[in-house]
C-alpha cells in the first residue's frame, strides 16, 4: 500500500470523490502545511496556521497508479483559483500537493504539466513539504457518508464532483 497527500478545498469533497476510487482502501481528512502543532478545526479555519485542509489517501499503487491520483484531483476541483475553492476562502483551501518522496515529487510536477495543458487558466496549485499530517477531528471523518448528505453546502458542491469523475474516470471506480 502507498500513501498520497492532496489539499484541494474542502476536504469533506475531496474526500467523497477519493473513496469512489479502486484501488483507495482508505482516505483521512486532515490538516498539513502550517506551523501549529496538532491545530483544531477552529484554528485552520481562522486561516493563522498556515496549513491546508487535506486529505490522506491509502491506496494499492498496482490498481491504481499516484498519477491517476493527481489526474482525478485534477479533474475533480479548480487547480487555477489561487487560495480557493469556490465559496471557501482562504489558503487552508489553496491547491497543494504533498510528496512524501522524491519519485512523487517528480511526479507532482509532471501532473501539474499535464493539468497545465488541459487548460488555458494558470495552474496554481504549489508542490509543499516535507510537512506534517495532522488527523481532522473524528467528526470529519467519511463526513458525505454521514452528515453530510444532510448538509447543504455539500449537496451542492459534492455530486457535481462525483458527477466529473464517474464521466471522466469510469474505469477507476469501485465495482
Amino acid at each position: 500500500m502507498a500513501e498520497a497527500i492532496l489539499a484541494g478545498g474542502c476536504f469533506w469533497c475531496t474526500e467523497a470523490v477519493f473513496r469512489g476510487l479502486a484501488g483507495v482502501s482508505a482516505v483521512e481528512s486532515g490538516y498539513i502545511g502550517g506551523q501549529t502543532d496538532s491545530p483544531t478545526y477552529k484554528q485552520v479555519c481562522s486561516g493563522t496556521t498556515g496549513h491546508a485542509e487535506a486529505i490522506k489517501v491509502t491506496y494499492d499503487p498496482a490498481v491504481i497508479s499516484y498519477a491517476d491520483l493527481l489526474d482525478v484531483h485534477f479533474a475533480t476541483h479548480d487547480p487555477t483559483q489561487l487560495n480557493r475553492q469556490g465559496g471557501d476562502i482562504g489558503t487552508q483551501y489553496r491547491g497543494a500537493l504533498f510528496p512524501l518522496d522524491d519519485e512523487q515529487r517528480a511526479e507532482a510536477a509532471a501532473g501539474i504539466n499535464r493539468a497545465q495543458a488541459e487548460r488555458s487558466e494558470k495552474v496554481v496549485t504549489t508542490i509543499e513539504g516535507p510537512a506534517t499530517w495532522w488527523p481532522a477531528e473524528d467528526y470529519h471523518q467519511e463526513y458525505w457518508q454521514g452528515e453530510g448528505q444532510r448538509n447543504p453546502y455539500c449537496l451542492a458542491v459534492i455530486p457535481p464532483k462525483i458527477a466529473k469523475l464517474q464521466k471522466g474516470f469510469a474505469e477507476k471506480l469501485k465495482g
